[in-house]
C-alpha cells in the first residue's frame, strides 16, 4: 500500500489520542481542534483516493 496512506493513518491515531488524552488541558479548545482533525483527514485521504484513481 501507499506509505503515505500509513503515515496519514498513524499521524491521525497520534493527534487524535493526544487531543482526548489531553482534553483536561486543552479545556475549550477540544471541539474546534476536533473538527480540524476531522477535515485535515477527510482531505488528506480524498486528495490520496483522487490520486489513485487517475
Amino acid at each position: 500500500m501507499n506509505k503515505q496512506f500509513w503515515f496519514t493513518l498513524i499521524g491521525t491515531l497520534l493527534a487524535a489520542w493526544a487531543l482526548f488524552h489531553f482534553k483536561t488541558y486543552l479545556g475549550p479548545l477540544v471541539l474546534p481542534l476536533f473538527i480540524g482533525l476531522v477535515l485535515i483527514v477527510t482531505l488528506k485521504l480524498y486528495s490520496l483516493m483522487d490520486k489513485d484513481d487517475s
